[in-house]
């Protein structure tokens, strides 16, 4: 037995050293072991899944119910999430396109899913994030779709209109705005205030009662708004801590949206659909055929078999005029039992029909 040092604290620290070392070369075991999957799987063809979520989940499931503590629960998860990431680029880097550039909140969530080891794809748009996938340059794809406070985002459910991908998980997470400034500028000296239209409205009121001497300007994405104020001797963005770090500007306030548990939902776009978890939602896109009661129509087979409705949102299909798709979500997955007999009802009730995903809700991919 080796003998502790007779000042306390320093025996404690090297005890955690020890513990660092060992915990260092489990890690390298995994990896190892990872890698060999990865031989594994190469030798199998083209077609070998590289990324199993359903797997994750599990692996993530386990650890989580045996954490006896006092090792934080929620940080297994973010722990674990980030091992499996980087054992994953030792199989195969896994691509991931977003709605970019880098630091904005879509890269967050990004992040929040795939880990940080993954090979992460900034795109201009969000139609070019789709396009990323479907091509075949990325594997996955961010993309938001709504925020609690300024509703939903268009681009996205246009895109869907004509695209093949399937939507494999959704990410909610919490978005704090930050107002950005150079280092030198105070708040009075404000005179533009650049952000992404979702943005400004989400702090609306804040800047009203705190800059409304400074013009709102937008901005392509929340990280091109930090640029542009880190180059205006008058500027300040609204954008996430992430863009002040990457940008170099000062946080010269936090939290500054208007509704305090702001929150956005993001999908995560794949080629193939998610495996039933027991705690999923299925998204649709269907036209309503045109007559009286027509939404009416649409809604009845959901109800009559107790399918919570959790979300509808109509939009126009570009391709006629005053014709509309609706996107819907409802809780449970495709596959189960009144899902499947609620769907093939709802093929004669509409004009079309299309499954855009079954796949967990948030925190369960």
């Amino acid at each position: 037995m080796i003998p502790m040092p007779s000042d306390p604290l320093q025996g404690l620290r090297q005890a955690i050293d020890r513990v660092d070392d060992e915990l260092l070369s489990l890690l390298n075991r995994r990896a190892a072991l990872a890698a060999e999957v990865g031989h594994l799987k190469t030798a199998a063809g083209p077609e070998a899944l590289f990324h199993a979520p359903k797997r994750e989940r599990e692996v993530l499931a386990r650890l989580e119910a045996e954490n006896g503590g006092p090792f934080p629960a929620p940080a297994v998860r973010t722990i674990f999430q980030e091992i499996m990431s980087a054992c994953l680029s030792l199989e195969k880097p896994l691509r991931v396109a977003f709605l970019g550039p880098e630091g904005t909140f879509t890269h967050l969530a990004a992040r929040h899913q795939f880990g940080g080891s993954s090979q992460s794809l900034p795109q201009g748009t969000i139609q070019a994030v789709f396009q990323a996938v479907e091509r075949a340059r990325a594997e996955y794809g961010v993309v938001p779709v709504e925020n609690a406070t300024e509703g939903a985002v268009d681009s996205t459910l246009d895109a869907f209109l004509d695209s093949p991908l399937r939507i494999c998980a959704e990410i909610l997470l919490p978005v704090d705005q930050a107002l950005l400034l150079r280092p030198e500028l105070d708040l009075g000296a404000v005179r533009r205030v650049y952000s992404h239209p979702q943005a400004l409205g989400q702090c609306r009121r804040w800047l009203e009662a705190h800059l409304p001497q400074a013009d709102r300007i937008e901005a392509p994405s929340t990280s091109e708004a930090a640029r542009l104020a880190r180059e205006d001797a008058e500027g300040a963005a609204v954008a996430s801590e992430l863009a002040a770090e990457l940008f170099g500007l000062k946080v010269a306030e936090t939290r500054i949206q208007d509704l305090a548990a702001n929150a956005t939902r993001f999908l995560v776009l794949g080629p193939k659909a998610a495996e039933p978890t027991g705690r999923d939602r299925t998204t649709l896109l269907a036209m309503a055929q045109d007559g009286p009661g027509a939404l009416l129509h649409l809604l009845e087979p959901l109800a009559r078999r107790g399918l919570n409705l959790s979300r509808i949102q109509s939009r126009p299909t570009r391709r006629k005029l005053w014709e509309y798709a609706f996107f819907l979500d409802i809780e449970g997955h495709a596959a189960d039992a009144p899902m499947a007999e609620a769907l093939a009802e709802l093929k004669g009730a509409c004009a079309s029909m299309k499954v855009l995903g079954s796949y967990p809700r948030a925190g369960e991919m």
